[in-house]
């Protein structure tokens, strides 16, 4: 099981590539993860996909 801060941490680095197209990068990992039909890929993808809302909706981007 991926650990939250891990979560956190990935959806941290996507802001800092992607800024707020970072969401929509996660959803297409995600979507790549079920395609290939890895649904742990997916879920942690969609964890991701969460995360990276809540720090974008928050208007910061944590462990810089």
């Amino acid at each position: 099981m991926t650990s939250d801060l891990d979560i956190y941490r990935s959806a941290n680095e996507l802001i800092k590539q992607y800024g707020d197209a970072a969401d929509i990068e996660a959803a297409m990992r995600a979507d790549e993860r079920l395609a290939a039909g890895d649904m742990e890929g997916e879920a942690v993808w969609l964890r991701i996909v969460k995360a990276v809302e809540e720090l974008l909706s928050a208007g910061k981007s944590y462990l810089q």
